[in-house]
């Protein structure tokens, strides 16, 4: 291949503009000439490209979101709108296309490669819910930035003896609930996968609360059916006694905004560079993904097939912790 184009689509995630620097770079050292496609799967149909040199992607790794931007973009959902990109990729002499996200972006990723375009997927998400890859780029700051958040909220929760419903993102997926109620020590977790019992989780405050504990944090995924407002609500309404004040924290999209850690730069640089040399050389309709500590490929007729399960054994153990 002598042309190959990048894209970023669906949410940012810390780690994606790493992930650009390392197709750009590993793409130049094969050969190719590299474009970016400006808000993603939008500028694919308006023909939205940029040429990309080494230096174009210079210090940007460290720098959160992706500096080729996003945006939705239903036309790009109907044959005729994914006809007019693949007219635009072919108009620019672009022959392959490595495509940087999470489900939706690689369920575009997999339509393209069905009317036979060249594509290979680079796992990216928060949510950390697509298959093909243990962890995707971005879980790691995400998590680490709601971790710090619960931290910082246990010392003034302790120091008023109150309660505090802490919620992160998660529309779909609890996964970032899950694993940051854990290492934060939660004494509850509220996720999409698992139906809560509020009347049960009130017990559960009300008895680390009976036991003495100076604060009490709950964990809600904003896709749960009780995220922290429904739960404040319902406690309110039913005038349930749970022993602390509630207080609520929502962090929202604060989660993808930080400045990618250490692990999301390395595992951005090693699927992005894996992408391009694997696209370079011929291979498509996969995805790249970190699968038990090897970059490993997985067609994407598998990836958007489903949607990676939780394991539900982690709730146990946050249950148990909590004592």
């Amino acid at each position: 291949m002598k042309r190959i184009a990048v894209l970023t689509s669906g949410g940012d995630a810390p780690g994606m503009n790493a992930a650009i620097r390392a197709v750009v770079r590993t793409g130049l050292e094969k050969g190719c000439e590299v474009f970016g496609v400006q808000s993603g799967y939008q500028g694919l149909i308006t023909g939205d490209f940029i040429s990309m040199g080494a230096r174009d992607v210079g210090g940007i790794m460290q720098r959160g979101g992706t500096m080729l931007g996003s945006a939705r973009c239903p036309e790009f959902k109907t044959d005729e709108g994914r006809r007019k990109a693949i007219q635009q990729l072919d108009q620019q002499g672009i022959s392959g296309l490595v495509t940087i996200g999470g489900n939706g972006t690689q369920t575009g990723a997999q339509a393209l490669s069905q009317m036979g375009f060249p594509v290979i997927g680079v796992a990216s998400t928060i949510d950390n819910d697509l298959c093909g890859s243990d962890i995707t780029i971005g879980v790691d700051t995400a998590l680490n930035i709601a971790l710090e958040a619960i931290d910082r909220l246990k010392v003034t929760a302790s120091s008023h003896h109150r309660a505090f419903a802490v919620e992160v993102m998660g529309r779909d997926c609890g996964y970032v609930a899950l694993m940051a109620g854990i290492a934060g020590g939660a004494e509850a977790i509220t996720i999409p996968e698992v139906e809560t019992d509020p009347e049960a989780l009130a017990r559960e405050v009300r008895d680390a609360y009976e036991r003495g504990k100076p604060h009490a944090i709950i964990v809600a995924a904003e896709g749960a059916r009780y995220n922290a407002e429904r739960l404040m609500n319902y406690f309110r309404d039913n005038q349930v006694r749970l022993g602390f004040d509630l207080r609520i924290t929502v962090l929202g999209h604060v989660q993808r905004g930080g400045t990618p850690t250490f692990f999301d730069r390395i595992l951005a640089s090693r699927l992005g560079a894996a992408a391009a040399a694997r696209l370079s050389d011929g291979e498509h309709g996969v995805l790249v993904g970190l699968l038990k500590s090897e970059i490993r490929t997985t067609p994407l007729a598998e990836v958007v097939c489903g949607k990676k399960p939780l394991d539900k054994h982690l709730l146990e153990l946050a249950r148990v912790l909590a004592k």
